[in-house]
């Protein structure tokens, strides 16, 4: 259900050519709010994997309550490879245009080299982003560096659940 207190925008990150990965920048703002406060969130998700959940969001844009806009690249550069210090930098960029990181906790995220890594440097001083997660299966495991660092836990991956968790999302770690 369309809540009126909130306006959902995803606004489109700066571009790099070696296309990693889709990155999703969240806007929600409360109307509310007269400051018009904006969060903008970086969602690290599996792209091998949970691709379905991006669809989701663009199926969301599809209704006219909804304002979305995606940069969508695919993830192609191996974590240890020669070109990912490319893709490292710009994720960074993008990060520290952020405030939360929201994570899709799928069936292999806590496999995933470039989750962890996101994960890790969304943590970072000069980063410093908002912990948010969501579990898109009851049984996937937890990433580790989510654990004991007061991530704020959506209990489903439905709109109103992910906005209360990005509200109450804190960096205290």
């Amino acid at each position: 259900m369309f809540d009126p207190k909130f306006h959902w925008g995803i606004t489109n990150p700066p571009n790099f050519a070696d296309q990693h990965s889709d990155m999703v920048f969240v806007s929600i703002r409360n109307i509310e709010d007269s400051k018009m406060a904006k969060t903008k969130t970086f969602v690290s998700y599996d792209h091998s994997e949970d691709a379905h959940y991006k669809r989701l969001l663009q199926a969301w844009d599809a209704n006219p309550e909804f304002d979305f806009e995606f940069d969508s690249r695919g993830p192609n550069v191996p974590i240890n490879s020669s070109d990912a210090a490319v893709v490292k930098a710009a994720l960074v960029r993008m990060m520290k245009d952020a405030t939360h990181l929201l994570v899709l906790v799928g069936e292999k995220s806590a496999q995933s080299s470039w989750m962890q890594w996101e994960i890790e440097r969304a943590k970072m001083d000069d980063t410093k982003l908002k912990l948010a997660a969501v579990k898109l299966g009851k049984s996937n495991v937890t990433p580790p560096g989510l654990l004991a660092v007061g991530t704020s836990w959506a209990t489903s991956f439905e709109r109103d659940r992910i906005v209360e968790a990005l509200r109450s999302a804190t960096n205290g770690y």
